[in-house]
């Protein structure tokens, strides 16, 4: 079948993808992936659990982080002014443990969407700086969290749809 892709239109103004401390190469190859198909530029914040160059990452990747703007930060306080310099819109921090959905986010363009660790989340510390920016992805079994690369996936397909990127 030779039939067209399905493709939307680009946008101007970029989304943020923000993984703190990411500890799985895998996890963040396919955030960079997401962040390929979507223009959404990835910040790297903190430690790495693992090399950028490390083979697993790239693989995860695949050809696509020649279309990556990958941005590496040393804390999120730094994060944080590079995004505001950049004209950055709203955080929107993740977390299993919020209360509001995020289906309830109001995402908008230039909004940055904040994940953290595979093993413990985001720092507690960061969660009470910015409790009124903090959401949830709800599931419904006994499971503790989603997958970081799917979380991400799906708050950056609900973004691009809340603000008629994916319209056509």
């Amino acid at each position: 079948m030779n039939a067209p892709r399905l493709r939307a239109a680009p946008i101007t103004k970029p989304r943020h993808v923000v993984r703190v401390e990411p500890e799985i190469p895998p996890n963040t190859g396919n955030s960079a992936r997401l962040c390929a198909a979507t223009q959404s530029v990835l910040h790297l914040v903190g430690r790495l659990g693992f090399r950028i160059a490390a083979h697993a990452v790239r693989r995860a990747g695949l050809d696509y982080w020649h279309l990556v703007r990958v941005e590496q930060h040393v804390d999120f306080d730094q994060f944080l002014h590079a995004f505001a310099r950049e004209g950055g819109g709203a955080l929107h921090l993740f977390c299993p443990k919020a209360a509001v959905s995020y289906l309830d986010a109001g995402f908008a363009p230039g909004d940055a969407r904040v994940l953290g660790k595979e093993s413990v989340g985001l720092d507690e510390g960061l969660l009470a700086r910015f409790a009124d920016r903090t959401r949830g992805i709800p599931t419904l079994g006994a499971v503790r969290s989603l997958n970081l690369a799917n979380a991400a996936s799906i708050v950056v397909y609900e973004a691009l749809r809340q603000i008629g990127a994916l319209d056509g």
